[in-house]
């Protein structure tokens, strides 16, 4: 009877294990929504120093980009490399090379399918929330993308966990009945080894517990000395958001040598009190830091006068002034070098390429991880001012595959940018 019962009890194991399957099975088939949270991500670091989702900049507004396009592999084949599009002779991509001069969009083959779609995402919900109307600026607001993305991995945990407890009681009781029925037909069985005691469940636990402690060790590795997200307190409320974003103050009004230097420089107390001389009280939007704690601006204000010596009822410098003591957000290893006017001039790149929205930003934080890898792939996509300049004449070969039209542009990467030496020396 009981041997029986076993027989029975493994065709149900057989069945539930194909029952778990087809419930596992189409789960994972299912392909993920895309993530508008991940999309605005990947917008500011690759997209946002030449496109809006309201207005045109560099290159069109994204609002609708989608229904501009006749076929959705076409759009995705666009930003994969947008040269490929045009030898095609698309009507609509061509007509928009033409509509900017003839300047070729960047490629950018290391974005997956996925990471567009994500893009696309963001931006629909971005045109759907309309512009953010601050002191004429039309960049959607923070608020304008989900920060709930849909990712399925935690759904997949559970089942996986459930699957795993299901499996161990099934081959429990699979030993229990077969040592029962053992026992009743006289022949002998060994005692069903414990859990605990089990050589080959107490291998298979050590080795996912190296596998799992060796991924997060290699990851912390990884991760040695950088500081995404980085958000010291500063000494002053100091809000990029009202200056360079509501004001409109141009970033190198007060980081002159971002254009000029290897360092971008912290503007000295002169510069705020060209403005602050004369404004005494503020007036704009209501400021909160980081904790949703409300900041008073005029408050502030004061400190600035503090630090300086001024005093605005006086309307003159009444006693020594001394330095502010920003603490510095953006830092790199010694062994690297960056130099900030090369990136700004010869590169052209927007603040916002290694910043973020900086003009969204009450409070700044480190937005990129500033890693190598991070740079490496900027390099590998970011195209160079190549025609008609002197200082890239010694490349023979790459001007006479322009001509030959083997290549439409020249990247950072193709004249040195990735050897080690151009960044370490």
């Amino acid at each position: 009877m009981y041997r029986r019962v076993s027989i029975l009890l493994r065709k149900h194991f057989v069945s539930v294990l194909i029952l778990c399957a087809s419930i596992v099975i189409p789960f994972s088939s299912v392909k993920a929504a895309a993530d508008p949270a991940k999309g605005k991500a990947i917008f500011q670091t690759n997209c946002a120093s030449c496109h809006n989702v309201h207005k045109k900049l560099t290159g069109p507004a994204l609002a609708g980009v989608e229904g501009r396009w006749a076929d959705k592999k076409l759009l995705h084949q666009w930003i994969h490399n947008s040269a490929s599009v045009l030898a095609t002779g698309d009507k609509y991509a061509n007509d928009l090379f033409l509509e900017f001069n003839k300047t070729a969009m960047t490629p950018f083959p290391q974005l997956s399918n996925e990471d567009i779609d994500d893009i696309l995402a963001y931006i629909k919900v971005a045109e759907t929330a309309g512009p953010k109307t601050t002191g004429g600026d039309t960049t959607p607001g923070p608020e304008a993308a989900s920060e709930k993305g849909n990712d399925n991995s935690l759904l997949f945990g559970i089942i996986t966990l459930i699957l795993a407890v299901v499996a161990l009681i099934l081959m429990q009781i699979n030993s229990n009945l077969n040592k029962l029925a053992g026992d009743k037909e006289g022949v002998p069985t060994p005692e069903p080894v414990p859990f605990y005691k089990n050589k080959a469940y107490l291998a298979l636990i050590i080795l996912v517990l190296f596998m799992v402690g060796g991924y997060l060790t290699i990851q912390g590795a990884i991760g040695l000395g950088r500081q995404k997200d980085y958000m010291p307190e500063q000494p002053i409320f100091y809000s990029h958001k009202v200056h360079a974003g509501i004001n409109q103050i141009n970033c190198l009004y007060c980081h002159a040598g971002a254009e000029k230097s290897k360092h971008a420089m912290i503007p000295s107390e002169n510069i705020c009190m060209n403005c602050h001389k004369a404004i005494k009280e503020y007036s704009g939007p209501e400021l909160t830091n980081a904790e949703g704690k409300k900041i008073n601006g005029t408050a502030e204000i004061a400190k600035l006068y503090d630090y300086v010596g001024w005093d605005p009822e006086a309307g003159k410098y009444t006693k020594p002034g001394r330095p502010i003591e920003w603490t510095k957000i953006h830092n790199l290893p010694d062994h690297v070098y960056f130099n900030h006017s090369q990136h700004v001039v010869a590169g052209q790149q927007q603040c916002q390429t290694c910043h973020g929205a900086i003009t969204e930003m009450d409070e700044v934080h480190q937005f990129a991880d500033l890693s190598m890898g991070w740079c490496i792939n900027c390099h590998r996509t970011t195209k160079v001012q190549f025609a008609d300049n002197n200082y890239y004449s010694i490349f023979e070969k790459l001007h006479q595959d322009i001509k030959d039209k083997k290549i439409d542009s020249v990247t950072v990467e193709m004249v040195g940018g990735t050897e080690c030496q151009k960044c370490h020396y």
